[in-house]
């Protein structure tokens, strides 16, 4: 079901379309009907899609247009993809907010970027590198790219590193180790600092050690 969506093909620009038009409530039928025309040649979610292309264009509704590109995310898994997404955001603001960082994440499709890939908005921007839906296809895959495209925006708005080791206060970076997404640091030979999304409990671990 996921193969559809793969990194710059049309599917996923014609996803990110359908979103932002339901996001706004201006949503065109073009999309909802090129997706729907994609959809046919690959052979899937056949019930939305054969009601969008037997129907004349014009005839449909902007209540049924909206309501059948609903559905031809749902059949596509975008919104499946797109809640993985979400979620590993959510994870690495309690990073975030574990440093005492003042920062409000969220993930979005922007309408300045046509190529259907999402962008991590921070600190008033929404810069750092593309995340494809594709990625959500893992959640481990997704925690690394979004703490990665998160750590370069935070170090800008703090001027400074973050995250930090607990134990050596080196910088830490986003990786995918058997399989759990993790903060590593290279201090005395390359260790797991914490899991993405668990660097309060370390730091309180180790303030903890310390206090003993």
């Amino acid at each position: 079901m996921y193969s559809i969506y793969q990194d710059g093909n049309d599917a996923g620009r014609f996803a990110a379309q359908i979103y932002r038009g339901l996001r706004e409530g201006d949503l065109g039928a073009e999309p909802v009907v090129e997706l729907a025309c994609l959809m046919e040649e690959l052979d899937v979610g056949r019930s939305p899609v054969r009601e969008i292309l037997e129907r004349p264009t014009a005839e449909l509704t902007s209540e049924e247009v909206a309501q059948l590109g609903r559905e031809l995310l749902t059949a596509t898994g975008f919104d499946r993809l797109w809640a993985t997404l979400e979620t590993a955001v959510k994870v690495v603001q309690g990073d975030v907010r574990a440093a005492g960082i003042d920062a409000v994440l969220e993930i979005t499709l922007p309408d300045w970027d046509d190529s259907g890939c999402a962008r991590v908005g921070c600190c008033g921007g929404y810069g750092g590198p593309p995340i494809w839906l594709s990625s959500g296809r893992d959640a481990g895959v997704a925690l690394v790219e979004i703490a990665d495209a998160v750590q370069g925006d935070i170090m800008e708005h703090i001027w400074g590193v973050w995250p930090t080791c607990p134990e050596h206060r080196l910088g830490l970076h986003a990786a995918l180790v058997e399989g759990t997404a993790v903060w590593q640091c290279a201090g005395t030979g390359l260790h797991t600092a914490a899991a993405i999304g668990d660097l309060g409990l370390s730091y309180r671990r180790r303030h903890s050690h310390r206090s003993k």
